[in-house]
């Protein structure tokens, strides 16, 4: 909702999830698509943002579009850093961002496809492959968090594929407004 303009605050309680040891088995990939999981290396700044922005904008994934080229690049352009792209029929579709805090854990601080690889029967194969990428990295634990305003479908799949709920709290987030998220998907 928007008063004076400017959208109101939403309140979100987010589920702190973990797993601690990798799954025996992961999903197997759908057959009949034109399925590409690739890591990226250096991504480009603006090729991320419009990640999260196609992908996180129905669900208010506002925090790294507010941040600088700057604050971004030192984030993502580091040698541990784990970004696979999901492209599906050729056009990208989602992706999955790991980040190792070594040797403890590995989160999986972003993940999610785009509306229109919703329903294609790829999304238990993906958070598949996104936990056998973060286990990869040989951590004690991986770990991911979700809230209420993410796809309803998030919390149940990530519990089937193993993770557990660890802790919860709320947290205010505070939406975007145009003109904010123009100028961040225009930025190079």
């Amino acid at each position: 909702m928007m008063e004076n303009g400017a959208p109101q605050d939403i309140d979100v309680t987010v589920t702190f999830l973990e797993m601690h040891a990798a799954p025996a088995v992961s999903p197997p990939i759908p057959y009949n698509r034109q399925i590409a999981l690739l890591k990226t290396k250096d991504i480009p700044l603006h090729f991320y943002r419009y990640l999260i922005d196609r992908v996180g904008r129905k669900w208010h994934w506002v925090n790294v579009l507010r941040l600088s080229d700057e604050e971004l690049a030192a984030g993502l352009h580091r040698e541990d850093r784990d970004i696979r792209v999901l492209y599906l029929d050729g056009a990208p579709a989602g992706f999955f961002d790991l980040k190792p805090h070594l040797p403890d854990e590995v989160e999986l601080a972003y993940f999610g496809m785009m509306e229109h690889a919703h329903g294609q029967g790829i999304g238990r194969w993906f958070l598949g492959a996104a936990i056998s990428a973060a286990w990869a990295h040989g951590p004690r634990r991986v770990t991911v968090q979700t809230c209420t305003l993410d796809h309803p479908a998030a919390l149940p799949l990530y519990q089937k594929l193993g993770f557990t709920p660890v802790a919860q709290k709320r947290e205010v987030v505070r939406p975007l407004t145009f003109a904010e998220r123009s100028a961040s998907v225009m930025r190079g």
